[in-house]
């Protein structure tokens, strides 16, 4: 997949991009569309367009999540675009970060929208019926994907599920929560019925039916969590039996397991491998991977002897993994996860689990490998977590389940896993995957784990964390392209 999506990616830019602000959103022209959707390949290219904004998901839930979490404290030396993220700042509204998520993600959208009303018009020229049930099958997956990133950032959005022209945007208030879910769900549970199970060659990579399932199990794990009275992501909608069902789908299907070797999950000569669910897919000195280099310090890069150009930009800032995390690790002197997800002989111990620098790329941003979206063990847990709930406590089952994942590193089963257990196992296992932020919001912990964090380690930067800080800032940008429109979350200026 990663040659056959970003081989063709220039060609497909320029057809569907959009401008960078969400309602100044352009759709394709009709000029444009005529002339290019004239083929099955003309299709083939623009999904893969819709695949392309699915490239910052990985510096979204390193910098948005994993470092928001109680996973890392991270040590500025100066004024740092993602200081006001890490110090749980009222004043994010221009912070580039959360710009570039809602950007990215309407893009997505609206890259969606224009394939999907193409496909309504101009799809009689794709002759393969299965195979234009399956790029709409694809394109709403991901349509789906980006506004469920979009909900778990910022709350209520925009509600747009089909290309409009910058003037009808301009009239799109932000839905509920509730309504952005039903596309989501809709969107999901078509891709689910009609995608299909795996792909060979090229088209390994793509989204898969259990990608669908796995990622609408997660959706309503999601809305079953917290509200905690704002207008974010949980609402208590106590589906969590649905989410299990989805979760035992993909378990029986046997279509994937739990590799052998922990590490080589994510080793570069094994992408795509039994474990994955669905990755975002990089290609070196094509289309570059740069998430290797969050999160790390520069010292790091130069103390091998490389180039700046591998630092993230940050100076002599430190993003140390949390001495309780690390402490937690430590319990069980065999788990190797520590050793592999952490790097430990440097003064200030990082999150290192993409990294080999015997694989580096011309810099930075050029790791040729994927980011791991979802894998098995995650549906293992997240199933776990289901169960937990609906019982309201511990079971055997559950324990089964987070066992399983733990047998992997060798370490000893356990029994009466509790919610809060279950976190902590997820935490080690996905440490780096950016998981965590989302983990402790939707277990309805969120406030007091943070805070309790914060005091324990005695860190002085951070503000106190409120319910109203789970959800990002509307940016400024957008408040400010039609006054009135959208009116900002509540504690943010």
């Amino acid at each position: 997949m990663k040659k056959s999506i970003y081989s063709i990616l220039a060609v497909t830019t320029l057809l569907l991009s959009s401008c960078e602000d969400q309602l100044d959103q352009q759709p394709v022209s009709s000029t444009t569309a005529a002339s290019f959707y004239t083929n099955t390949n003309d299709f083939t290219q623009a999904v893969n367009g819709v695949y392309s904004k699915l490239t910052s998901y990985p510096s979204q839930v390193l910098w948005l999540g994993e470092m928001r979490s109680d996973n890392v404290n991270a040590l500025h030396d100066g004024n740092r675009d993602w200081q006001g993220v890490n110090d749980f700042s009222p004043n994010i509204t221009t912070t580039g970060f959360v710009q570039t998520a809602w950007n990215d993600n309407f893009n997505g959208i609206f890259n969606a929208n224009s394939v999907l009303q193409a496909l309504e018009t101009k799809g009689s020229v794709i002759t393969d019926a299965s195979l234009k049930t399956r790029f709409a099958a694809e394109t709403r997956f991901l349509r789906a994907f980006y506004y469920f990133q979009l909900v778990r950032t910022f709350g209520k959005v925009p509600l747009i599920d089909k290309a409009l022209t910058a003037s009808e945007v301009e009239t799109v208030p932000r839905s509920s929560v509730a309504e952005v879910y039903k596309l989501i769900i809709s969107d999901l549970e078509y891709a689910a019925q009609n995608l299909p199970a795996s792909y060979t060659g090229t088209n390994i990579g793509r989204a898969t039916s259990y990608a669908a399932k796995g990622l609408l199990g997660l959706v309503y794990l999601t809305r079953s969590g917290a509200t905690y009275n704002i207008e974010g992501a949980g609402l208590n909608a106590n589906e969590n039996d649905k989410a299990l069902a989805l979760f035992n789908e993909i378990i029986a299907s046997q279509q994937f397991q739990l590799l052998s070797s922990y590490n080589s999950v994510f080793a570069y000569d094994n992408e795509n491998n039994k474990e994955v669910i669905f990755d975002v897919q990089f290609m070196s000195s094509s289309n570059g991977a740069g998430f290797p280099s969050h999160l790390v310090p520069v010292a790091f890069w130069t103390g091998q002897g490389i180039s700046n150009s591998y630092g993230n930009g940050y100076g002599s800032s430190n993003f140390s993994v949390a001495k309780e995390l690390r402490s937690s690790y430590l319990t069980n002197a065999s788990d190797g996860r520590y050793t592999f997800n952490i790097q430990t002989t440097y003064s200030s111990p990082f999150i290192k689990k993409y990294i080999d620098i015997s694989k580096k790329g011309t810099s930075g941003k050029d790791w040729p490998i994927n980011f791991i979206v979802q894998r098995y063990a995650d549906i293992l847990l997240l199933k776990a977590e289901a169960l937990i709930k609906i019982g309201n406590g511990p079971s055997k089952e559950a324990d089964a389940l987070v066992n399983q994942v733990r047998a992997r590193v060798g370490l000893p089963a356990i029994a009466n896993v509790t919610l809060e257990t279950l976190l902590e196992e997820r935490r080690k296992e996905f440490l780096g995957e950016g998981l965590r932020w989302n983990d402790l919001v939707r277990s309805g912990l969120a406030i007091s784990k943070m805070n309790a964090w914060v005091k324990n380690d005695a860190i002085t930067t951070i503000n106190p964390i409120i319910a109203d800080y789970l959800i990002y800032p509307v940016p400024a940008v957008e408040l400010g392209t039609k006054a009135g429109l959208y009116q900002q979350n509540p504690s943010y200026y």
